[in-house]
């Protein structure tokens, strides 16, 4: 058995942000179940939003909660807002190159739904370069350990507090690692979807132990679909992302005659429904983006990744649109966690896709996720410091794990798929019944606001495994 203070499960921005948050006097096991670039962090095309100064904080707070259908929690939306400043700061001390315009100072672009120029960007991969300088700080830590095609199997945990996890190591090998802290960075859910912008292996582990174990849950069926993947008939591991950023710089999305049929800037889920309408309207299994109303040396210096994918694929941007359609992207739901990242489990924490703060409400805004998954991991760093003293162990714990049911980690993967999947299905029923409950209520009179609330936080309180 391997013994550790605090097990880090995940690779992606806020495994690695929470690692670097915490003091070097303790040892500190990261484990990732492929290899530690293969994370959506690494894939995050758009960019970082940043609170440039204090008079764009009214416009930040009510663009995140319009794209959220004011369902956000508030003050989950201030601290991100309000610590942005700080995580960016940080990330430049640690080597990320943001770009700059020609006198040095921060460049900022707008993507859809957002009012003002907000974000920080490189090229068209932000999340590459955010991630990568995190990944070569925390190898270069002594009291980290990475250990790469290592994935937890479930968690250890008794009377509803954890004492580490079950893990199968590289080798093939069953083993467990007794922690006083352990932190799910397990992101996503896309690997259970057909068409995704997600890794394949990235299939809610993380959601999927927390029901097995009966963690609080919250909004665990708001899925966010991007409205504009690369669109092809050949098979792929993942659905190649046409950035939120192309749009916000000036692409405009035509319809199969080439005429243009919605605002390109509305939030996500809206631009998805007017891109699935048109669809529909036209027989068409995609719509066409049209990257040449960027002026030539901006579409070349902000996407030059979008730009070789689409020659690799047969278009060239530069002389034609190329084809676009929606696919999964972004899991706002999950384990819910306090304004301090923790679960409803003693000495178990939840940061990035896995966790449910409240901040994306039921639609991200573009460019909160890099920024909300590293302020809440530093959060959770410093709550589990605070905390620290009293910690419960128990090593007997470990001696009645029965290593045996693990095995098969096939049948282990389908039960948890299958555990996930119904729970969003469960959530999405009720939702159904609350939405047409509302219809009926405003039919007779009563304000639909106040009863779809109800509702929703009659929910959040029951959303059990």
């Amino acid at each position: 058995m391997l013994k550790t203070d605090i097990l880090i499960v995940g690779s992606g921005c806020s495994g690695l942000y929470t690692a670097l948050k915490l003091p070097s006097d303790k040892k500190i096991l990261i484990i990732t179940k492929s290899d530690a670039e293969s994370c959506d962090s690494f894939l995050a095309q758009g960019g970082i939003c940043v609170l440039k100064d204090i008079s764009d904080y009214d416009s930040y707070f009510e663009d995140t909660l319009r794209a959220g259908h004011y369902e956000n929690d508030r003050k989950s939306v201030d601290i991100m807002i309000r610590s942005s400043r700080k995580v960016i700061q940080n990330l430049i001390d640690c080597g990320v190159q943001f770009h700059r315009d020609a006198s040095g100072h921060l460049d900022f672009t707008r993507e859809g739904a957002h009012s003002h120029k907000r974000i920080l960007f490189h090229e068209d991969e932000t999340g590459k370069e955010i991630t990568k300088h995190l990944l070569a700080t925390v190898r270069s830590r002594s009291n980290i350990t990475l250990k790469e095609y290592t994935t937890m199997m479930d968690l250890v945990e008794e009377k509803n507090t954890c004492y580490g996890a079950v893990i199968k190591k590289e080798n093939g090998d069953l083993d467990m690692v007794q922690a006083d802290y352990t932190i799910l960075a397990t992101g996503g859910i896309g690997g259970l979807y057909e068409h995704s912008t997600n890794y394949r292996h990235l299939t809610g582990d993380g959601v999927a132990m927390a029901i097995r174990h009966g963690l609080r849950l919250k909004d665990i069926n708001y899925v966010q679909i991007h409205p504009t993947t690369f669109y092809t008939t050949n098979p792929e591991d993942r659905s190649f992302l046409i950035s939120e950023s192309v749009r916000g710089e000036g692409a405009k999305l035509y319809d199969k005659n080439m005429q243009r049929f919605t605002n390109e800037l509305l939030p996500r889920d809206l631009l998805t429904i007017e891109i699935k309408k048109q669809m529909k309207k036209d027989g068409t299994r995609h719509v066409w983006e049209d990257l040449r109303t960027i002026p030539y040396e901006e579409r070349h210096a902000h996407f030059p990744n979008i730009i070789e994918h689409c020659l690799e694929m047969g278009y060239d941007p530069d002389k034609e649109p190329i084809p676009v359609v929606p696919a999964q992207h972004y899991y706002m739901g999950g384990v819910w966690v306090n304004h301090e990242s923790k679960t409803s489990m003693n000495q178990l924490y939840a940061v990035g896709e896995t966790a449910c703060n409240g901040v994306h409400g039921k639609n991200r805004l573009a460019s909160n996720s890099l920024l909300e998954s590293m302020v809440f991991a530093g959060r959770a760093a410093d709550d589990l410091m605070s905390s620290y003293a009293q910690v419960k162990h128990d090593p007997e714990v470990f001696s009645r794990v029965d290593l045996s049911q693990y095995k098969d980690e096939s049948a282990l993967k389908e039960l948890y798929a299958d555990l996930v999947k119904k729970e969003i299905d469960k959530a999405d029923r009720e939702m159904r019944i609350r939405e047409a409950d509302a219809e009926e209520s405003a039919a007779d009179g009563i304000h639909p606001q106040a009863h779809a609330q109800a509702g929703k936080q009659d929910a959040h309180n029951g959303a059990r495994a």
